[in-house]
């Protein structure tokens, strides 16, 4: 075990595969002797050679559309896009190529591309650098959806996405870059599909993901001060995602609570909810609930931005409020 940051997890499974794997290469605006714009490829242009770690122009759909036709040969592209936001520019690449080809082709190719998009808010990045649009990519058939928060599943996720036979749009956020824990540097891809239990409790399910995954373990150590043990699910992978663990969670505890940074409005914590009150609707106590970020774009501003956030307190006082109302 190693101590390392979340980028630096992410740039070692990437090593890694690379190393393993001949047909793994890489190739996105700054990934060379830069290293990205939080270090996630530094070294890598160094080791590999620039044939493989690829500088690009700042044309997101060239990146794009270089990835599709490079998987549709053979190989397993890391396309970097360097913030989601910029992903928007290549949605026609995404959405009408990648997501599509495997289906309109009778299965006859496929398209083993990893979309490395980083999301959130990030020190005052502002309306176009700061969005978490993933309720757009798992609304497409055709993508699977990853969303690491720890830097240890950023470690295995990005292996078990190089390693898909399908494209996979993998979301790291931007204020995780920096957070440090123990990696395992010689494990595995974790497995698609499997959500990680983070707190066992029996008197509320916290569902998130991403960093909003860690603000739920804050928010359920303050709701532990009350007497309020709150299980806390990290989904981890958004699509598809773990029915299994999630509905057992659900039906434990009788209360849900889905907390997201993604607006509110058409995010995918009401998509969660819809799917678990059809099938968890008998166990519920009372009225599944959901956080999300205001219909706005994110402000610059620190005190506005703030606006935006679902922190630790946010879910901590709308927990212990559903907690108390079906006491009584």
């Amino acid at each position: 075990m190693t101590s390392m940051t979340y980028a630096q997890a992410g740039c070692l499974a990437l090593k890694q595969e690379m190393e393993r794997d001949l047909s793994v290469w890489a190739l996105g605006e700054d990934v060379g002797p830069d290293g990205g714009v939080a270090g996630q490829y530094l070294g890598l242009q160094q080791h590999f050679g620039p044939e493989r770690i690829v500088d690009t122009p700042i044309s997101e759909s060239m990146i794009m559309a270089a990835a599709i036709g490079s998987s549709l040969l053979g190989m397993r592209p890391v396309a970097e896009l360097r913030y989601a936001d910029f992903a928007l520019c290549a949605a026609d690449e995404i959405i009408n190529q990648a997501a599509k080809a495997r289906y309109m082709l009778g299965g006859q190719v496929r398209v083993p591309v990893v979309i490395r998009q980083p999301i959130g808010m990030r020190w005052g990045m502002a309306a176009q650098h700061s969005q978490s649009n993933e309720n757009l990519w798992v609304g497409t058939p055709g993508l699977v959806v990853l969303a690491p928060s720890t830097p240890q599943d950023n470690h295995g996720l990005l292996k078990a996405a190089i390693r898909s036979d399908d494209p996979v749009v993998y979301m790291e956020h931007k204020e995780l870059w920096l957070e440090s824990a123990e990696v395992d540097e010689d494990a595995g891809p974790l497995e698609i599909g499997r959500a990680a239990l983070r707190r066992s409790g029996s008197d509320i399910t916290l569902l998130s993901w991403s960093s909003t995954a860690l603000a739920c373990q804050a928010a359920a150590e303050q709701l532990a001060t009350q007497g309020i043990e709150a299980e806390v699910i990290d989904l981890r992978t958004l699509w598809p995602w773990d029915r299994e663990t999630v509905f057992a969670s659900v039906r434990k505890t009788g209360r849900i609570l889905v907390a997201h940074e993604s607006t509110q409005v058409g995010g995918l914590g009401g998509e969660l909810l819809a799917d678990i009150s059809q099938a968890c609707f008998s166990s519920l106590r009372t009225a599944p609930r959901r956080l999300g970020s205001p219909r706005i774009p994110v402000p610059y501003s620190k005190p506005l931005e703030d606006v935006c956030r679902v922190g630790a307190e946010r879910i901590a006082a709308l927990a212990a409020q559903m907690c108390v109302a079906s006491a009584t």
